[in-house]
């Protein structure tokens, strides 16, 4: 899978998308995108073309039509490895988690976006992390992701947790550096 590289607009119009379909489950009209991330509806049909073209969403028609993420969608927005572990805070029950690093995020299951699930690969100890505890990963060093979510199970051999995800976050219209 070569890795898509996404402009900041595209970024963030493709988690809003990805984010309202989430909650609506059903195709997400132009305009709520645009409200969402405030662009103009003309320009998020320009984006969507050049998304469709890059198959991370599909158009819906009809009436009820709209946008729908793909499922190659939510591989190019930062659900990469991360080269070398960037140091992507983890907090548990609110509280930062101190020698915690996060080598890999996974979302699984993104075709049932209620069942949304993220594996979370720790490089650490998560022996203090339980079943039911809330947590929040993030935010992301490329695409400033936020996840937060009750922990529905955990592998501590390989130092994985499961997430039941609640939220998913990313900022729209971070400036360049």
């Amino acid at each position: 899978m070569s890795s898509i590289e996404l402009t900041p607009s595209q970024k963030t119009i493709l988690t809003a998308l990805i984010n309202l379909h989430g909650e609506a489950e059903d195709a997400v009209k132009g305009e709520d995108i645009a409200e969402e991330v405030d662009r103009n509806p003309g320009t998020i049909r320009n984006q969507m073309q050049s998304l469709k073209a890059l198959q991370l969403v599909e158009g819906v028609p009809g009436p009820k039509g709209g946008y729908k993420p793909t499922a190659t969608a939510f591989e190019a927005l930062d659900i990469q490895r991360m080269d070398e572990p960037a140091s992507v805070p983890l907090s548990h029950e609110g509280e930062p988690v101190k020698d915690a690093n996060i080598s890999e995020i996974n979302l699984s299951s993104v075709h049932h976006p209620e069942l949304c699930r993220a594996e979370i690969h720790l490089q650490g100890s998560s022996r203090d992390i339980h079943e039911g505890d809330d947590v929040t990963v993030g935010p992301t060093p490329l695409s400033k992701l936020l996840i937060e979510g009750t922990v529905d199970g955990k592998d501590d051999t390989n130092n994985i947790l499961i997430l039941q995800l609640n939220e998913m976050v990313a900022p729209a219209g971070e400036p360049e550096h």
